[in-house]
């Protein structure tokens, strides 16, 4: 058969059901084998960005590599940034990129890059296919480096005259993926550590939000009685209306949560990675640390474990329960956080102020969704404030990138658990920032016929970096712009535009938004002035002492 059919039958056998893309000229042929599949749907969308951000989101939910397509250069180039997105956030992303043909130039160098070496630095695996009998090896070996702990992304390039040739190679079948256990012994040191431990308390990470290690967790924290606290990419995986859940490290330091970590003598770190933006809470000669991974600690400046419970993470857990059985410890202190870190969180959850203020807008937002609706936001300032202030009762109910980090994801983000789940209400957060930088996929939103609630909030800056500029001591400047009129952008693809013009207006607005279906943007005007008074000011006047 063409090879470019092989190609696709080699997709089928993994499974795959959707393929992201922009397709250019290089594609051609891979593009009508894909036309004759009975079992993958190609989605278009309007920027090759939009398709890869989509995939990883796919990647991040099912657990299951995401596939997006885009011809040579720029195209290509236009993955960069999702690849590096999938890579540092461990979301399962499989790019498949065209190429000119290698055996015999055409047009000279026109729009030729090396992409393959490009995305070295930032993939698992980057490949050209130099043979259309290489295709079957070739694409099991891209889903098992993509979905396997730790999971990230891989490139394929597919030149043109390789996509035309003729191949008769087989199919590898897929296979299950297996991890070693943890010693023994390893379990009896951690069991000993926590025993001895005066302050034992559990932080759980973006590792540790996976389907077959949440339920052993819930069991483990729950049975131990042990406190835990959360990174931005750990919420949800144990429900935060928990007593014993003392809240997210939305910040690094600082915060009311943070009295409980320094306190801390032992911290069992449950999932973690260097990548995720860190709570600080080691220093030389200080607290102990447990880590426990599928992988061994990356060794850092701000992270260097004293023992690592290395293998099956799920398998592992649920070893340590059995072992450990109830914690008899002094907890007190950490209730005293918990409950001062609570009346913190609440203050401004009903201020009628306007423009909006942070806290009442999450609160608002926390009431309309459901316990298993879906936020997916974006990056900017907004995100410390739902991250800190946001309660997440399911994993993968707030979707967030504290990894790159990158903004313009919050839309495909949406959309791709919009397509996922289309019984759940689900809404974007972005700030007008970074919805701009991919708002065309409205269009490819509204085409599918997703339902979908994008929230815009308006202040007409990149809020993040004038946050961050004040709190230097920098004057406020250079950081300003302005914007559409939101309500009618929104009419201009088809979609259905609202404006916030009284705090009243948030929830009944939002109901009203989800009840009717389809695609609503609720462009929401922001006052941050709250920003520098409690993320800065407040938190420093704080005292440990509770």
């Amino acid at each position: 058969m063409k090879a470019s059919d092989l190609f696709v039958k080699a997709l089928e056998n993994e499974g795959v059901e959707y393929i992201f893309a922009v397709p250019g000229e290089e594609n051609l042929d891979l593009l009508e084998s894909l036309r004759l599949s009975k079992r993958i749907k190609l989605i278009l969308t309007r920027h090759e960005q939009g398709a890869a951000f989509m995939a990883s989101i796919y990647g991040r939910l099912t657990g299951r590599a995401g596939v997006c397509m885009a011809t040579l250069g720029p195209g290509a180039t236009n993955f960069v940034t999702p690849a590096a997105y999938a890579q540092l956030g461990a979301f399962p992303l499989i790019m498949i990129t065209g190429q000119k043909p290698i055996k015999k130039s055409k047009q000279g160098r026109f729009q030729i890059l090396d992409v393959v070496r490009l995305f070295e630095p930032i993939c698992k695996l980057s490949q050209q296919i130099v043979h259309g009998n290489a295709i079957p090896s070739l694409v099991r070996e891209a889903f098992r480096l993509a979905e396997e702990e730790r999971p990230g992304a891989v490139l394929l390039e597919l030149p043109e005259d390789i996509a035309a040739e003729r191949t008769d190679a087989p199919l590898f079948a897929p296979h299950g993926r297996n991890y070693a256990t943890a010693r023994e012994e390893t379990i009896g040191e951690a069991v000993e550590l926590i025993r001895q431990a005066k302050y034992p308390l559990v932080l759980i990470g973006a590792g540790a939000n996976r389907r077959q290690v949440r339920d052993a967790l819930c069991d483990f924290v729950h049975s131990s009685g042990l406190p835990f606290f959360n990174t931005q990419m750990g919420k949800g995986v144990v429900d935060e209306r928990s007593s014993l859940c003392l809240g997210t490290a939305a910040l690094s330091a600082g915060d009311y949560l943070h009295c409980a970590v320094d306190r801390a003598d032992l911290v069992i770190n449950i999932g973690h990675d260097v990548v995720e933006k860190p709570p600080f809470f080691m220093e030389h000669g200080g607290k102990k640390v447990i880590h426990m991974n599928y992988k061994s600690a990356q060794v850092d400046q701000v992270y260097f474990p004293q023992l690592e419970v290395v293998g099956d993470l799920a398998s592992s857990i649920r070893r340590l329960k059995e072992v450990l059985g109830k914690v008899e410890a002094d907890f007190s202190y950490f209730n005293r956080v918990k409950a001062a870190a609570d009346k913190n969180l609440a203050e401004g959850s009903e201020d009628l102020r306007y423009p909006v203020i942070p806290q009442r807008l999450v609160a608002d937002i926390r009431r309309i969704m459901g316990e298993h609706d879906i936020i997916a936001l974006d990056n900017g300032v907004y995100k410390i404030w739902f991250a800190r202030n946001y309660k997440a009762y399911q994993p993968n109910t707030v979707l967030l990138d504290n990894a790159l980090a990158t903004m313009g994801a919050g839309l495909p983000s949406a959309m791709m658990a919009a397509m996922l789940y289309p019984d759940r209400r689900v809404m974007a957060i972005c700030g007008d920032g970074g919805f701009m930088m991919n708002s065309q996929e409205l269009e490819t939103a509204v085409r599918l016929g997703l339902n979908l609630v994008v929230t815009i909030l308006n202040d007409g800056s990149y809020g993040m970096i004038r946050w961050k500029q004040a709190d230097a001591g920098f004057a406020d400047w250079g950081l300003e712009f302005g914007n559409p009129d939101f309500v009618r952008y929104a009419q201009s693809y088809g979609a259905i535009g609202h404006r916030i013009l009284h705090t009243e207006d948030i929830v009944p607005t939002y109901e009203a938004a989800f009840a009717s279906r389809g695609v609503h943007i609720v462009e929401v005007p922001m006052d941050y002035s709250e920003n520098k008074k409690v993320l800065i000011n407040e938190l420093r006047e704080k005292v440990c002492l509770i």
